[in-house]
């Protein structure tokens, strides 16, 4: 299930990032209003806007939604019992303890 819900995030990812660079900034309506470009009509007389607005509302959504789905089940794995928080947790030192020296008699 964790790795279904993993699979279908990176995917609606994807999606979201695909449809926010299909998108116009605001100020490319103002110059195709004054008829200095060339409107685009693939998606109609209003333009491709809503289509993709809709579509980016959903997507983000259901990208949300599997977050939270993927931090309940992280959250439901098992922890070993005698550590109940992570400032709880034992350090373990990186670099070995380095050895006194003997002291050289005079």
């Amino acid at each position: 299930m964790k790795d279904a819900i993993l699979i279908i995030d990176i995917l609606v990812a994807l999606g979201v990032i695909g449809l926010v660079l299909l998108q116009q900034g605001k100020g490319a309506d103002m110059g195709a209003a004054f008829g200095s470009g060339a409107s685009q009509s693939l998606f109609g007389a209003r333009g491709s806007s809503n289509f993709l607005t809709r579509a980016t509302a959903i997507l983000a959504t259901i990208f949300f939604v599997a977050n939270l789905a993927l931090a309940w089940i992280a959250a439901k794995e098992k922890a070993p019992p005698s550590v109940t928080s992570v400032i709880e947790t034992p350090v373990k030192p990186d670099a070995p303890q380095v050895p006194k020296v003997p002291e050289v008699p005079k």
